[in-house]
Formats: structure tokens, sequence, C-alpha cells
């Protein structure tokens, strides 16, 4: 329904803002650490890792692969099961992967977690849980 451009653009923004966030994290527990010294570097590294990651899979990988799904989906069905003029039938699909959006985010938020929690998080020297977005 956009040029190209459009769509990488938005690819360009939204890694910016999982870029941003994961920076935006690794300061903050930086200024957490009681001392400078003690372990500083390595829960900024995490954090920054943690966040990055997760923003990345949460926010960008698995949404977009989602919703391209629905919509690729919708399409095809809605052009062997009406006779809509194709025009119709991109802007319903588009309207159907909108519509995805708010039904998609928590599940896909909670998958994020666990799947972080049963790999990535087990290899952290630290205890202490990383806080997700």
């Amino acid at each position: 329904m956009v040029p190209a451009a459009v769509v990488w653009l938005s690819y360009g923004v939204s890694s910016s803002y999982v870029l941003a966030d994961a920076i935006d994290k690794g300061k903050k527990a930086g200024e957490q650490t009681p001392s400078p010294e003690e372990g500083r570097s390595t829960r900024v590294t995490i954090a920054v890792v943690d966040t990055f990651v997760w923003q990345a899979l949460a926010s960008v990988a698995i949404p977009g692969f989602t919703i391209n799904r629905v919509c690729a989906a919708s399409l095809y069905m809605l052009g062997t099961a009406t006779r809509w003029p194709l025009a119709v039938r991109k802007w319903t699909t588009t309207a159907l992967g909108l519509l995805a959006i708010p039904v998609i985010i928590h599940p896909i938020d909670r998958s994020v977690d666990f799947l972080l929690d049963s790999s990535l998080r087990k290899l952290y020297p630290s205890v202490q849980k990383p806080s997700s977005s």
C-alpha cells in the first residue's frame, strides 16, 4: 500500500528504538550499581544485551513476521473466497493486519520472556534477572 522505501524507513525507525532502549537500560543499570567497580560492566552488558534481544524479537522480528503472514493469508483467502476488486482486498488485508496487532502483543511478549528465560538468561553470570520492557 506504500512504497518500499517507506517500509524500509519504518524498519530503520523501529531498529533505532530497539537500540536506544538497550542503551537506556544499560545506562540505568550502570547507575544502579552500588560501587563503580563492583560488576558494573557485567551488569551494563547484560542489561544492554537482554534488552536488545528482547526488543528485537518482541517488537520487531516476531510481530513483523506474524503480521506479514496474517496479511498474506487474508489476501489469499479473500482472493479465493470473494470477487472483490484487488484494491478492496488489499485494503481489507491491511485493516486485518492492523487489527491483529492488539491481539498478538501479549502472547508474543510472554513467549519472548519464556524463550529468553529458557535460553539466553541462563547464561548470565548474575543471579538477578534483567527487567524486560
